[in-house]
């Protein structure tokens, strides 16, 4: 069999695990695997058997389509996977929002009530002990409102952290993912008969 012709297919094909790992992941395939089912080799004194080689070839396109449609579904995947994150960031951002608008109602609230209390105390300053009761009243209520509106913060607060957390434990995943090495591709060759050449 002429080495020009037959060294050409194997050496495109047979790409290293290093190779494999420095390639970007966009790069286009240079054979398909009809390709290789099609690939046909001059005939030559003492070559190899003609039924090896095409069986060869057969297998070889077999687990080269394999390979090829398990890259598909991985990039479908990986695209699910990315539109999920962005959906989840959007969460996080609208949870951002809402503990804004959370945290300066509190503080209208508060400033509200600190100023309603201090009219209260002034007004109950100037009168009987049962307005100052009165008055009383209503600071320990605004001032339980202030508490439970805390509470409430503290609680979308710890909500919001939990999320957050929960993402960045996500999106490390996806990145450990993305580190992990991609399989080796191995070419095994039909052995030779003893006292043969190729």
């Amino acid at each position: 069999m002429s080495e020009q012709n037959s060294s050409q297919p194997f050496t495109l094909a047979s790409t290293s695990a290093a190779e494999a790992g420095s390639a970007p992941a966009n790069r286009v395939m240079r054979i398909a695997p009809l390709d290789v089912r099609h690939q046909r080799f001059k005939q030559a004194f003492r070559g190899f058997d003609k039924t090896e080689v095409v069986a060869f070839l057969t297998e070889a396109a077999d687990d080269y389509e394999h390979a090829l449609r398990e890259l598909d579904r991985l990039r479908q995947d990986l695209s699910r996977t990315e539109a999920l994150l962005a959906d989840h960031r959007l969460r996080e951002a609208n949870l951002r929002n809402t503990l804004e608008t959370a945290q300066r109602l509190s503080d209208q609230l508060r400033e509200a009530a600190q100023t309603e209390a201090k009219m209260i105390v002034r007004e109950a300053q100037g009168r009987s002990d049962l307005l100052l009761q009165k008055a009383q009243a209503r600071l320990e209520a605004v001032e339980r409102e202030i508490v439970d509106l805390r509470l409430r913060r503290r609680g979308v607060e710890g909500s919001v952290e939990a999320s957050i957390q929960a993402l960045h434990h996500a999106l490390e995943f996806i990145r450990e993912q993305d580190r992990q090495p991609e399989g080796e591709v191995h070419l095994h060759r039909p052995r030779q008969a003893d006292g043969t050449q190729g």
